[in-house]
């Protein structure tokens, strides 16, 4: 086989197992990704041989970083490092990146290039739309973001808001006074913040009103200064929605907004999110980060299931 020939080192058998893999497991997907080399493991030392020995030696190391540094592999990681690879991203700076430690003790980390972007625009820029199908942490990882800021105190207080749509049931004939007829739309925001939070200090915050959940309707009139305000589901906003949202931004905040324009429930179809790119690009501090079907973390179903319709949408592939 002509090509490059590449031997790498494994810096102990501990770390050995969970690079190849129950039964090697790991070592056939990496087989293969990369057909034409050839991929010989003799003890701590792995022998690589082909056209595209280099790219794979890379893929090793940066396997070793990730365990080295206390995860675990499996499959669906495996596959999301070698999808970075051949973006031209290192998967280590992705996916040692810490973005906070939930309340169950689990670490909230961007998990794909995507999310890596969409995370640092949210750093660096005062107002960032997060656009991209379910499944992509667009809602979750901009509330891990609005947590982590109001624990640095770079923030008073969090605004989670939503557009109340009614899809099929009207508001009216459910029971309860508003709150609880809005409640079912602002339930996901709940289960991220409960995620993050402690349920007691969760609601803790809530009832301080240090974290405010309501739908887009109560922001109208209102200045919000120090606060990290995250608007989800935009695609269901009308254009004089987000305009009246992006103009309540005050002095000391983060925004963040983010949708899916393949699933517009709007009266009419007229989004607010909906071409808005071309509006507002240019404008200084604000950035558009768009997610797609590799940037889905939930079941590889889900991944899927969006990659289907995105080949059945006018002008994909039928």
């Amino acid at each position: 086989m002509a090509g490059t020939s590449v031997k790498i080192l494994v810096p102990g058998n501990h770390l050995m197992a969970g690079l190849l893999g129950h039964r090697d497991e790991l070592l056939r997907l990496v087989e293969a990704a990369f057909e034409d080399v050839r991929i010989a493991v003799r003890g701590n030392e792995i022998s690589l041989e082909g056209g595209r020995a280099e790219a794979v030696a890379g893929l090793f190391e940066e396997l070793i970083v990730l365990l080295e540094s206390g995860q675990r592999l499996d499959a669906t990681q495996v596959h999301r490092t070698i999808d970075m690879l051949h973006d031209d991203v290192r998967p280590s700076e992705v996916l040692t990146s810490e973005l906070l430690r939930s309340a169950r003790g689990r670490t909230v980390r961007p998990k794909t290039s995507g999310q890596k972007h969409y995370t640092d625009a949210i750093r660096d820029n005062i107002v960032t739309f997060g656009i991209g199908p379910a499944g992509t942490g667009k809602s979750y990882l901009a509330v891990a973001l609005a947590v982590q800021a109001l624990q640095a105190r770079q923030v008073s207080r969090i605004i989670l808001t939503r557009p109340a749509v009614e899809a099929g049931e009207r508001l009216g004939f459910l029971p309860g006074d508003l709150m609880a007829k809005v409640d079912p739309y602002l339930r996901p925001l709940y289960d991220a913040l409960h995620d993050l939070l402690e349920t007691d200090g969760a609601q803790r915050l809530i009832d301080r009103g240090t974290v405010e959940v309501a739908p887009l309707a109560f922001m109208r009139g209102r200045t919000l200064n120090n606060s990290f305000i995250i608007l989800d589901e935009a695609q269901n906003t009308s254009p004089e929605q987000m305009k009246m949202f992006l103009t309540r931004i005050g002095f000391g905040s983060k925004a963040v907004v983010t949708g899916d324009v393949t699933q517009v429930d709007v009266p009419g179809g007229r989004s607010g999110l909906v071409g808005l790119e071309g509006v507002l690009s240019g404008v200084p501090d604000l950035a558009f980060v768009h997610l797609g079907t590799r940037d889905v973390v939930r079941h590889r179903i889900v991944s899927d299931i969006v990659a289907a319709y995105d080949r059945t949408a006018p002008g994909g592939d039928r």
